[in-house]
């Protein structure tokens, strides 16, 4: 009998409430007769577990019934309060109150052992109510109505329906389907300047996968960087995209979007990058640059 089959039991009908024997056989590949004996372990071991048989039966727990926490052991209580501390890190606000919490649950003085940090130096702190909104619009299937600014400094009005709140590359931003133009959309969160929770209801739509809409605004880059770069190239771009040449220069080969974004960013290198591929970015980097030099020339 499997242990860790058991937990999934139990957490499969604390999810779904009531389930069939053959459901859960389904569910765990294994035979209804075996989910039978899970069920008197269950029950043996103390957890409150029903089966009845019937048109309306199933195998659910009883109601209102929460995990024990003894459950987990103390290894497993600290990789869990471990795990909230570093998502605290992202800038959710939630981690900390909730922390303070399952420590008290767990009766587990947890020490303050671990520090992740992933805003630049200097970054203002994050918009907490913002983002308290945004969770409670996706959770709630609220749609919301925001004033965004594009990286064209275009500012827009829309109403949109916010899906899932996704954490990349050191950023926040919500995945959502907007109404005016019918079709999903990726928002910065930072870029959300005025946000006003709507009434209205919406039955949330399924976001496409990510390498559907990713492959179209992706371009393979290929640049070459000074080894006086070197500690840069190797904290920003996987090592697998990194080539070193016999001077100690670095070749990077790797996919991003080529708009305005990527310019400001090769720019950073000052002299210290050439872009090799693809080439029109080269005149593209090359103007940026002059028109840098006319404004601040002495």
């Amino acid at each position: 009998m499997s242990d860790s089959r058991l937990f999934k039991i139990l957490y499969y009908l604390l999810d779904k409430e009531r389930a069939t024997a053959p459901e859960l056989a389904a569910e765990f590949e294994v035979s209804t007769r075996t989910i039978y004996r899970d069920v008197e372990a269950l029950s043996g071991a103390g957890i409150p577990i029903y089966a009845e048989p019937g048109r309306n039966g199933g195998i659910y727990l009883l109601q209102d019934f929460i995990l024990d926490r003894t459950i987990l052991s103390e290894n497993e209580k600290q990789e869990v309060l471990t795990a909230i501390q570093s998502i605290a890190a992202t800038g959710y606000t939630g981690g900390k109150e909730m922390l303070t919490k399952l420590s008290a649950l767990f009766n587990v003085n947890m020490r303050n052992w671990l520090e992740v940090d992933f805003s630049p130096w200097g970054k203002c702190a994050y918009d907490n109510s913002k983002f308290e909104m945004l969770k409670m619009a996706v959770i709630q299937c609220k749609e919301i109505r925001i004033v965004y600014v594009n990286m064209n400094s275009e500012r827009s009005k829309r109403i949109i329906q916010p899906l899932r709140i996704l954490y990349k590359s050191k950023e926040w931003y919500l995945k959502a389907f907007c109404v005016e133009k019918q079709d999903f959309r990726v928002f910065k969160l930072n870029r959300i300047l005025e946000l006003e929770l709507l009434e209205n209801t919406f039955i949330p739509k399924e976001y496409p996968e990510l390498e559907n809409n990713v492959q179209h605004t992706c371009s393979q880059i290929v640049l070459l960087f000074s080894q006086e770069v070197a500690y840069r190239v190797y904290d920003e771009f996987d090592a697998t995209e990194i080539e070193q040449q016999k001077n100690g220069d670095l070749i990077v080969r790797t996919e991003m979007p080529a708009d305005s974004w990527l310019i400001g960013y090769l720019l950073s290198f000052g002299a210290q990058v050439e872009i090799r591929e693809p080439k029109y970015l080269k005149g593209v980097l090359a103007a940026q640059a002059q028109a840098i030099y006319k404004k601040n020339k002495p």
